[in-house]
């Protein structure tokens, strides 16, 4: 199983490592990364196997977003199943 997590929020430094060291405290695999900073406007995609995940995927979600809140980010995970279902024509 995997998640489709977005990152969105003003450019700082340690996003990436942020987002990064909670994929990993709860056993999550970054799979692929994307991100980029449009004038001081952080954005980044990550594709991050869940099937290892220490905790249930809910409370994963529940992590990132008060991770989000924490640090003026908003940041969404979304479960790849239903990321696909969302973009198909």
């Amino acid at each position: 199983m995997k998640a489709v997590i977005t990152v969105v929020g003003k450019d700082a430094v340690g996003i990436l490592a942020k987002v990064s060291v909670l994929c990993a405290e709860n056993g999550g695999n970054i799979i692929d990364v994307t991100q980029t900073v449009m004038q001081d406007m952080f954005c980044m995609i990550m594709l991050c196997d869940t099937k290892e995940l220490s905790v249930p995927f809910s409370d994963f979600v529940d992590l990132a977003e008060k991770l989000g809140e924490e640090n003026n980010l908003k940041i969404h995970v979304m479960h790849e199943d239903l990321f696909n279902s969302m973009h198909r024509i």
